[in-house]
């Protein structure tokens, strides 16, 4: 996997709207806090469209905007504006091979999980599952902001990959399990499940979250994987955030027991309460990276983070 650099005061952020438009307010927003963190910014065109009112803009143009950015020698990182719907429909239009001449980091995650897994199998690049200008960073805590600027800027001092303070990562299959961590939001990865972009997680630490999904959902898309032979194929998984995915009925199952049920069987080393994806604060996590899981004792680490910038 590769990466073109870290980031510093200065550096410039190709500012791009890749799936769901956004309102000017956010958007004014987003760049102030991109600015008072000591970049310069280029703002993308698309960051102003609003198509159907799901869309920032035609699929073409958001994803020639992309390839823009990429190929720019001015533009140090790309920051996706926010996730909403439609990532997915610009993967036909990216130019993967250009890409792969000019790795730079790429940020953003729910939707932007599409372009996390094409990107990563490829460009064979590193990306950056992270917050968002135009949602996250608008009101992100101090942790939040700091876990980023530490994968952005590679200063990981202990090379531990921690939770926020008082949260623990819970142990649902113990064991010890090596692999290149991928993955992202449930829903956008079992959407690709039949296409050129499907998932590849043999000999990979697998990362799921998801947000406002009820636990039979939730199910049926493990269910998914499962039948797909993806945990099988993995080393170990991490469970992330699942904000508003309990369900109000008291005799379904939760969230927790449909991981005990579909996941646990596998006998992979897995941890839950992983806090990253949509929950605040959040870790900001580099997929493409090899990272070593504990399983038993909650513990998440890089191997040598200085090998992949």
């Amino acid at each position: 996997m590769e990466i073109r650099k870290r980031l510093g005061v200065g550096d410039k952020i190709g500012l791009t709207a890749p799936a769901g438009p956004t309102d000017e307010g956010k958007l004014n927003k987003g760049i102030a806090v991109l600015k008072n963190l000591g970049f310069q910014v280029k703002v993308g065109l698309t960051c102003y469209q609003n198509e159907g009112g799901y869309l920032a803009g035609p699929a073409i143009m958001r994803a020639n905007e992309l390839n823009q950015m990429f190929a720019d020698p001015n533009i140090d990182a790309i920051f996706c504006l926010r996730g909403g719907y439609g990532a997915m429909q610009i993967l036909p239009f990216l130019d993967f091979d250009m890409i792969a001449n000019h790795p730079k980091m790429l940020i953003g995650y729910s939707d932007i999980t599409a372009l996390h897994i094409a990107l990563q199998q490829k460009s064979d690049l590193v990306t950056i599952h992270g917050p968002m200008p135009a949602s996250d960073l608008i009101s992100a805590s101090d942790f939040t902001i700091q876990s980023l600027l530490s994968v952005l800027t590679n200063a990981h001092s202990s090379g531990r990959i921690e939770n926020p303070p008082g949260e623990i990562m819970e142990c649902l299959v113990p064991g010890k399990a090596e692999g290149i961590l991928t993955g992202g939001n449930l829903a956008l990865i079992t959407s690709l499940l039949g296409t050129p972009f499907e998932i590849n997680t043999k000999g990979k630490i697998l990362f799921l979250e998801d947000v406002g999904e009820e636990p039979y959902r939730i199910d049926r898309m493990l269910t998914q994987l499962a039948l797909a032979g993806k945990f099988d194929e993995t080393e170990g998984i991490l469970l992330g955030s699942w904000t508003d995915c309990q369900s109000s009925n008291l005799n379904s199952f939760q969230v927790k027991d449909v991981f005990r049920r579909i996941i646990a069987p596998f006998g992979k080393p897995t941890v839950m309460n992983v806090r990253a994806g949509h929950c605040e604060p959040a870790i900001t996590l580099p997929f493409g990276v090899p990272v070593l899981l504990q399983a038993e004792e909650g513990k998440l680490s890089y191997f040598n983070p200085q090998s992949w910038l």
